[in-house]
């Protein structure tokens, strides 16, 4: 019986619960493995509130790797050891945080916004019949796996089904009713004529987006979620009036029973062209004139449905490109940086343009054309309609059958939508259609011109674009192998630059260090380091302080409870994975004592006093583990005597040997040991000898897990090579040898008060930052290189260097920080030049080209993880003016003012020779007033 089943006994000592917490995590386990195994579309998985299943693995995780033996410990030892980590067994499931209102029967609604990890989490229909079995409860949320995407194929969840409110023409009421994405149109017809007692064949519906007639809806098996249906618009139904002809139908309250019909595409060659051309001599309409079948015929007549702007002409004195975009939804993310490719002027001038020779509807990598043909349309909606709002439906619906994952409707992230779009741009827009196959070849020490010329030669041989053209540059990658020292040159092309944001808030962190070879007492060291650096940096400042010699090497480890709850020896692990309430304690040793392979580890209990007869024998863990290294092949309990006997020395107390002769030590005089740190080991100094009359302490050997342990007897054997854990059992003998107050009372890591001022976030700029990308730093444990020379892989260091730079330069300010310890977002300020952003002592190639920049976009983001909002700033191409872009609104602003901490991802254009800083280029999207 473990200690978590004893708070949960009968009075007559037996078990209630039909399972121990171990037992529910293992089946519960077993069945989340077999539903992963058994994917597919279709299945049903339930939405499970995340705070109550939080209790629930709080509950059946608790005392992991704390399991005792029975024939050990007693019942009231094992509870002793960790009553302070009882769990509760968590109450019915309870699902009622999560749901909006439980009167609608079975169908419940989610309250919108939900994260998933954050508020809810999903389990199989195995699992959650199982524990619906146990614990009841609910209400039950299932929800279908669903498959999305046209090209990349990915299943998920669909947890929020389509929401449709429709309008009654006859009466003007509204229903709201819920279908999958993938319902099809003949399902929605089924439902909607059922709830209003019709016959299908006199019902029409109508795409009602924005309360206008958009698209007859023909009940096919075409699915909502191709013809981009927004979640909460209206469909309107429309119902064939009695007694009169089939084609007589009542109309809706503003009487335009056909405000907008479907376009047949022609049947001849594509074009783009055509439509009413502006002041500015740029056609702004277009159709597609597409083969009948044609994956891109097929989905012309379903982009139709945007087309607002064709009757709100432009009027005299409009600008083209101050158009907002609707918000569809949490559509903001994809706005913002929508508004900033679109004020991008080489784009502007090339979608303007019949660019239908380059579409390449054949590369396997790309959309078939359709994300090309798509973002040039919106882009020419937004520079031909004035100032008229446009709702970018059908720009939504292909994003969602190419990018999966930026469907539904959850916040997303602009950066990686932009990483999104400019990677789909260029292979629809690839010029090369079939794609030869180049061998990379290592440097070998050539120039590094030869070899960068070369490697963007064999790049454009692949890709060539557009967007190649204007927006990818080139950097060169250095690794070095920390083994053999083999270097290796390759040079990369680029998008954009993903820059860091070096911290310059500081933390206070105590650290314990302690002598692993028994040369010197704990000593607490306060260091002060900046807040986002990483153990590596912990330990290069804890060895200052400490001052580690050349030869020596410390170890970190986080204390728990007394007990070493985890080594700290992942270099790279950021010091948030450290919170302010735990207990680090570094490990001193020299290099070569460090090298060995057996790692002991001391774990010291005592033995209350107690006049309960009931109580005598428990044991309390107390104090800070201690460890060492062991050099000998075999081992057996001397040796372990020993080496206690060694890491304990320093601790020994000035006494009178001869006082404590009756309690058998055999020496005679006083023992001066010192306590500074420089004491050298003493000989051993013998205790009286356990019941086993073997060893001086009274030592017990504990399994891997630190739970089940054993006597250690003199010349009984132990495995070495792997780390050894026992427990001592600390009694008045060695607290009369030993101070024991050293191992107590480990300091926490930060002990916050009540004048603990909080540390501000300085300024940085926009160079500091770029400097940090560059910087030369060892690879993540995650991102190891193989070396051609070891054939191993090895955790090199990495060196990045500009080599040539594109027209169009973005930099992404990585805001957003995931990891397995924490989620972040710095709001930090970076300065950023708007005008003579000059990079040219960052640029190794020196080509005679100018490295002067002007800031033209900026991408912003508002808020903290799992929600805010993306808006931008643009400058307009013609006027030199700055607009801000919030979704449907647009407003002038500023050029003062655009310099905020939101700034997420900065767009900057070239300046050509000659060209005056801040002075625009024209680039033909003049609007005559």
């Amino acid at each position: 019986m473990t200690i978590a089943d004893s708070g949960f006994m009968m009075e007559n000592g037996a078990s209630c619960l039909p399972h121990t917490p171990e037992e529910e995590k293992r089946i519960i386990d077993e069945l989340a493995r077999k539903s992963e195994a058994n994917v597919k579309e279709g299945n049903l998985f339930y939405v499970v509130s995340n705070r109550w299943y939080s209790s629930w693995k709080k509950y059946v995780e608790q005392g992991t790797g704390e399991r005792l033996n029975d024939e050990w410990y007693s019942e009231s030892q094992q509870m002793d050891l960790l009553s302070s980590k009882i769990v509760a067994r968590p109450g019915p499931i309870d699902n009622s945080d999560i749901v909006v209102n439980e009167s609608e029967g079975n169908d419940l609604q989610l309250h919108r916004m939900l994260v998933e990890e954050r508020d809810y989490v999903l389990v199989s229909q195995e699992v959650w019949d199982k524990l619906s079995d146990w614990y009841k409860g609910g209400p039950a949320l299932p929800r279908k796996l669903i498959s999305q995407g046209d090209v990349h194929k990915n299943l998920m969840v669909e947890v929020y089904p389509l929401c449709l409110k429709f309008i009654d023409s006859r009466d003007n009421s509204q229903t709201v009713i819920r279908l999958s994405k993938k319902a099809s149109v003949q399902e929605l017809y089924e439902k909607v004529c059922t709830l209003r007692g019709i016959e299908q064949q006199k019902a029409r519906i109508w795409d009602y987006f924005n309360m206008q007639k958009h698209t007859l809806l023909d009940a096919s098996n075409q699915t909502l979620e191709q013809l981009n249906l927004q979640m909460d618009q209206e469909i309107l139904l429309q119902v064939q009036v009695d007694g009169n002809h089939s084609s007589q139908f009542s109309m809706d309250s503003t009487g335009n029973e056909l405000a907008l019909v479907p376009i047949e595409p022609s049947r001849s060659s594509m074009t783009i062209a055509g439509g009413p051309t502006l002041s500015n001599g740029h056609s702004m309409d277009y159709s597609y004139n597409l083969p009948q079948g044609s994956a891109l015929s097929s989905s012309a007549s379903a982009d139709t449905d945007d087309k607002c702007y064709v009757y709100n002409p432009m009027k005299k004195g409009d600008r083209g490109g101050l158009a907002g975009l609707q918000n569809l939804g949490n559509t903001c993310f994809m706005n913002s940086s929508i508004q900033c490719l679109v004020h991008t002027p080489p784009l502007v001038e090339y979608f303007l343009q019949d660019y239908s020779d380059e579409i390449n509807t054949e590369n396997p990598l790309g959309m078939h054309g359709e994300l090309a043909l798509a973002f040039g349309e919106l882009l020419r909606k937004l520079w031909s309609s004035g100032r008229t709002t446009i709702a970018p439906r059908a720009f939504k619906g292909k994003l969602a059958r190419f990018a999966p994952q930026f469907s539904g409707y959850n916040q997303h992230d602009s950066q990686e939508l932009l990483a999104f779009l400019l990677d789909g741009l260029h292979e629809d827009l690839n010029r090369v259609k079939n794609k030869p196959y180049i061998e990379t070849k290592d440097s070998d020490g050539r120039p590094d011109e030869e070899v960068a010329d070369e490697c963007w030669k064999n790049h454009r041989a692949r890709n060539d674009s557009l967007i190649v053209d204007v927006c990818q540059g080139q950097y060169k990658s250095t690794l070095v192998c920390p083994v053999c020292s083999k270097i290796s040159i390759t040079f990369d092309p680029f998008m954009y630059l993903s820059l860091p944001l070096p911290s310059t808030v500081t933390r206070s962190m105590t650290v314990t260090v302690v002598y692993g070879d028994g040369r010197g007492l704990p000593m607490p060291y306060t260091l002060t380091l900046i807040k986002d650096r990483c153990i590596k940096d912990l330990i290069a400042a804890l060895g200052t302080a400490c001052c580690l010699k050349s030869d020596e090497s410390l170890m970190l480890a986080e204390v728990y409870e007394h007990r070493i709850y985890r080594y700290l020896d992942n270099l790279s692990e950021p010091l948030s994975s450290i919170k302010n309430d735990d207990r680090i304690v570094a490990y001193r040793y020299s290099k070569e004592e460090a090298a060995f392979k057996t790692r002991l580890e001391i774990i010291y209990r005592w033995q209350e006093k107690s006049t309960s007869d009931s109580l005598k024998g428990q044991r309390k863990l107390f104090g800070t583990p201690l460890v060492a290294y062991l050099g000998e092949d075999k081992l057996n309990g001397v040796d372990i005597d020993r080496a206690v006997s060694r890491i304990l020395s320093p601790l020994k107390r000035a006494v009178k040997l001869n006082s404590i002769k009756e309690n058998g030590l055999v020496s005679e005089g006083i023992d001066e040991a010192s306590n500074s740190h420089n004491s050298r080991p003493m000989d051993n100094i013998e205790l009286e000898e356990t019941s086993s009359g073997e060893l001086s302490f009274h030592l017990f050997l504990a399994d891997e897990r630190g739970s089940s342990c054993k006597p250690i007897e003199k010349y009984m054997p132990i495995s070495s090579g792997k780390p050894i854990k026992i427990f001592l059992d600390w009694t008045n003998q060695e607290d009369e040898v030993y101070d024991a107050s050293y191992l107590k009372d480990l300091p926490e890591v930060h002990k916050n008060g009540f004048t603990a001022k909080k540390t501000r976030q300085e300024a940085i700029s926009l160079f500091t930052c770029l400097e940090a990308f560059l910087k030369e730093e060892p690879l993540g444990p995650d991102d190891m290189w193989y070396c051609p020379k070891c054939k191993e892989h090895r955790q090199a260091t990495k060196k990045l260097d500009l080599w040539m730079l594109p027209e169009v330069l973005v930099f992404h300010l990585k805001r957003f920080s995931y990891s397995r310890y924490s989620k972040n977002k710095l709001d930090t300020l970076v300065t950023f030049p708007i005008h003579n952003l000059d990079l040219s002592q960052y640029v190794m190639n020196k080509d005679g080209k100018p490295h002067l920049y002007e800031l033209y976009a900026i991408s912003n983001h508002y808020g903290g993880l799992g929600g805010g909002h993306y808006t931008a700033y643009a400058k307009l191409i013609d006027e030199n003016r700055w607009y801000h872009f919030d979704d449907s609104h647009v407003s002038p602003v500023n050029e003062t003012d655009i310099k905020t901490s939101a700034a997420y991802v900065l767009f900057y254009r070239r300046v050509k020779s000659g060209q005056k800083i801040g002075e625009a280029e024209s680039s033909g999207t003049h609007m005559e007033s």
